[in-house]
């Protein structure tokens, strides 16, 4: 974390840190009125480059070909007029909501865009498409923060999730893309290994973080999973409990940890933005059931203050356990994060 709030840090404006004074203010007069002032605009955003995937991942919309809303590639000429709308209070832009970024052939440009405009920026990959050359385009294109999906130390338990993946490649694109930071002497992008934890990978949590320190990357991130239909019980949920988001309770069905307060930072602090161009409220929701406006036909601003948008965040101070999106969500049990 220290390594992202430095690269914030110099990214920051006199006008970006008054925005966030201003958010930050608003959720928790929020919070002490229970209703929702929104005073400023969003620091954060994600944004999907693609829903496309090479892999078939059993817990991921992309994965399962199973989406209930079009799929397709984010074109640039979208993304660049989002961009030029936000970038006066964006602190820092995630390329990833469903799908592989990297299948996007403007991706890259993309992320040099936004470090052109200050904005700190972060994707996640299986790295399945980390070649030299695209190790090297990634470097100049000056990304800040490089996340790469391991999930298993051998092929036998990191197929058991990434299905029709190769753990091979996933090592590979990783000594590439330190290969090429080297080369170039740049210290970005910051690499990270994300090891989510499954029951079939549970027993590597410290083999990967010994692996990611022998190959050499910046830091071993471990992640709990989300699960689908998790109430009856999962073959994929973790039986050490510490790495699990789930409980069993009193009744013999699992339930989710967090206690669902009525409260979520999120709500205030940013968004997702769909590949064309819907805003959604977070990342949970994958299918944008909630869409609270349209970039192709709005200004983000209208939208950010807008009624709907309002009613929804009205809703998560209410009742937040009746939103469908939050009953399977982790965030929001701290103040803000």
């Amino acid at each position: 974390m220290l390594h992202y709030y430095i690269g914030i840090l110099k990214k920051l404006s006199v006008t970006k840190c008054y925005n966030f004074l201003k958010l930050f203010a608003g959720f928790h007069y929020s919070r002490l009125i229970n209703q929702p002032k929104q005073l400023g605009l969003p620091v954060f955003v994600s944004i999907e480059p693609t829903t496309s995937c090479n892999l078939r991942c059993p817990q991921c919309p992309s994965g399962l070909r199973e989406f209930s809303r079009p799929t397709g590639m984010l074109q640039n000429n979208l993304f660049e007029k989002i961009i030029l709308q936000l970038k006066h209070h964006l602190h820092s832009l995630t390329f990833y909501f469903q799908g592989e970024p990297y299948l996007n052939p403007d991706f890259l440009k993309m992320v040099s865009f936004a470090n052109k405009n200050r904005i700190y920026t972060i994707t996640s990959t299986n790295a399945h498409y980390l070649t030299e050359e695209n190790a090297k385009q990634t470097i100049l294109s000056k990304l800040d923060k490089l996340i790469i999906s391991v999930d298993g130390i051998t092929q036998e338990v990191y197929e058991q999730y990434r299905i029709g993946g190769n753990l091979d490649k996933v090592l590979e694109g990783t000594k590439q893309i330190l290969a090429q930071k080297k080369a170039l002497k740049s210290n970005t992008p910051h690499v990270v290994w994300q090891f989510v934890v499954f029951k079939p990978n549970q027993e590597q949590v410290e083999a990967v973080k010994k692996l990611g320190k022998e190959i050499g990357v910046d830091e071993v991130k471990i992640k709990t999973a989300q699960i689908y239909d998790f109430e009856n019980g999962h073959d994929l949920i973790p039986e050490i409990d510490s790495y699990s988001r789930y409980r069993k309770n009193a009744t013999g069905s699992f339930e989710i940890k967090n206690k669902l307060l009525n409260q979520c930072w999120r709500m205030w602090q940013g968004c997702v933005i769909t590949w064309d161009g819907k805003i959604v409220p977070c990342c949970f929701d994958k299918d944008a059931k909630y869409k609270l406006g349209n970039l192709e036909a709005e200004s983000f601003e209208k939208i950010w203050y807008s009624e709907p948008y309002t009613n929804f965040r009205r809703s998560v101070l209410k009742s937040r356990s009746q939103i469908d999106i939050c009953t399977n969500c982790t965030e929001g049990t701290k103040v803000w994060s």
